[in-house]
């Protein structure tokens, strides 16, 4: 799909706008917003053919409006010994030229408008710019608000100001968006080593055969080109070169927007720097997380020791958790915790800055992890302390201990069972051989048997009952190291949706790089360097 440079330049603003937002680029470098898509084709129905906008440019005193009024026949620009002389922009163009479809947004009252009728001059509307190098900034802003609007700059200089810096400034950086002409006005005052070296000045900028014009300040002086000048912009008043000039300020203006977006396009970071993060930040968190254990095993040991206190309120009475969670919290995460979780978290978002990724982003999706640490720490300690307390003891230990339990019960059973089993044979023995009858050694080793049998695993499950503060003090261990895990998969699951947003970013910012380049149905100019519209633009 093609796309307009007005809908690049949207498409660029829109992106530009919601990465700014996003953190991805910074306020100071997301100057895509102020990208101009302004042409010269604002000025005019998009239906209609237009005229050709040629404008005089140049600093002070160096003859521009003279050099309209010579061409209009008549004082139409002011002129003068006053400096900056011209404060305004003069438009001099045919009856018939729609001049109500201006902008608004260009300063009208700044504008003062000639109109004739002379039909060799009916598609070509000739501008004279303000004095741009003046020291009053309005007339700067003038010339910058109507460049856009420009085809043709005719760029004037006399043989004292050839070498302005401000003006070679502006022709440096305005030289691939226009087509130019330049005059060397004032020439009766000049000599012939001043335009060789006006020049090469020119081929140095870019300009492999430049049309240099010598004018003289005086009409009907010494003979000068002037004509010639008329002539050559006559000569490009044509809808072929107009649509030239289009086609290369397009490509221009997109391969002018490609290289920013390349350039941002590196601010956002490479994707194997990305994919650094995770290992950077799991070696910060084991630092981190040592640390944190260390300074956490006095806390643990009184937190247990409390628990042990009040199992029995911390497992069945669920309102007594508020105020253990508290304590829970204030015991273990204090601030001396909370600053050395912030400190491994600067120092990984430092570390990420160093490999030249966006840090904003990072910050804004680790911040509710520094608020939410003290409460994850929390949570797992308590909920690991309240399994512990209901299920004292490891596995090993607590099978041992059912099945002394068990044999509380099965073996004073079996030793009642044994003894009435031996009073019921010895009775029926007794009446059946007049024997004598059980004794009283049989009663007292028979009691004694029941009662070892049953004080056994008594004696047995009291002393091999779990310490409730070990248990406590286990369960606060476990839920310790599940939080630090909790806390690391977080930050995992932050680098991973960092991750996401780079390449959806890179996705955007790609597909407008895409839609910048000129395809191979792109007209092209003439590549012949005879023709007078080659020797305008630059190389």
């Amino acid at each position: 799909m093609a796309y307009d440079y007005s809908d690049l330049v949207e498409k660029t603003k829109r992106w530009a706008a919601q990465a700014c937002n996003s953190g991805w680029l910074n306020k100071e470098s997301g100057q895509l917003e102020n990208l101009d898509a302004r042409t010269p084709n604002d000025l005019f129905n998009h239906s209609d053919a237009r005229p050709l906008i040629v404008a005089f440019m140049g600093g002070t005193g160096v003859g521009k409006s003279s050099l309209l009024n010579r061409l209009a026949g008549k004082a139409i620009a002011r002129t003068g010994i006053e400096r900056p002389t011209s404060r305004e922009v003069t438009l001099f163009h045919h009856r018939s030229v729609a001049i109500q479809h201006l902008p608004a947004n260009l300063p009208l009252a700044s504008i003062t408008i000639a109109q004739h009728d002379d039909e060799a001059k009916k598609n070509i509307i000739w501008i004279d710019m303000p004095d741009f190098d003046s020291i009053e900034q309005s007339n700067k802003q003038l010339v910058l608000q109507w460049l856009p609007h420009i085809d043709v700059l005719i760029y004037v200089v006399s043989p004292e100001r050839y070498k302005d810096e401000k003006a070679w400034r502006l022709l440096l950086a305005e030289g691939a968006r226009h087509a130019w002409l330049f005059v060397l006005n004032q020439w009766d005052l000049g000599q012939a080593e001043q335009y060789e070296d006006f020049k090469l000045q020119l081929h140095k900028a870019g300009f492999v055969e430049p049309i240099i014009f010598r004018t003289a300040c005086i009409e009907g002086g010494q003979a000068d080109e002037f004509a010639a000048l008329q002539a050559t912009i006559l000569s490009l008043a044509t809808k072929n070169t107009i649509m030239e000039l289009e086609q290369r300020s397009l490509e221009i203006r997109k391969n002018e927007l490609k290289q920013k977006l390349q350039s941002y396009r590196r601010l956002l970071g490479s994707e194997p720097a990305l994919q650094q993060m995770p290992g950077l930040w799991h070696e910060q968190w084991q630092h981190a997380a040592n640390q944190l254990q260390q300074g956490f095993a006095w806390p643990i040991q009184q937190l247990a020791s409390y628990y042990a206190e009040h199992a029995a309120d911390l497992v069945t009475i669920p309102s007594t958790s508020r105020y253990s969670s508290a304590k829970t919290e204030a015991g273990l995460w204090d601030e001396w915790a909370q600053a050395r979780f912030d400190d491994a978290l600067d120092e990984f978002i430092i570390s990420a800055g160093q490999l030249d990724i966006p840090v904003a982003p990072l910050k804004n999706q680790l911040a509710p992890l520094r608020r939410k640490a003290a409460k994850i720490i929390q949570t797992q300690s308590e909920l690991a302390a309240r399994q512990a307390l209901v299920n004292p003891g490891n596995v090993l230990h607590r099978g041992f201990l059912k099945f002394v339990r068990l044999c509380e019960i099965v073996l004073p059973f079996a030793a009642i069972c044994w003894v009435g089993y031996q009073v019921f044979i010895g009775y029926y023995r007794s009446n059946m051989s007049n024997v004598n009858y059980l004794g009283a050694d049989f009663a007292i080793h028979s009691t004694l048997l029941i009662a070892i049998t049953w004080l056994t695993p008594y004696f047995i499950l009291k002393k091999l009952k779990p310490s409730l503060e070990k248990s406590a003090l286990r369960g606060l261990h476990k839920g310790l190291t599940n939080a630090m895990s909790l806390i690391d998969s977080e930050v995992t699951q932050v680098l991973e949706n960092t991750r996401h947003e780079h390449a959806e970013q890179v996705k955007q910012i790609s597909a407008i790089m895409k839609h910048c380049e000129v395809t191979d149905s792109t007209r092209q100019l003439p590549t012949g360097s005879n023709t007078p519209l080659t020797r305008m633009l630059t190389s």
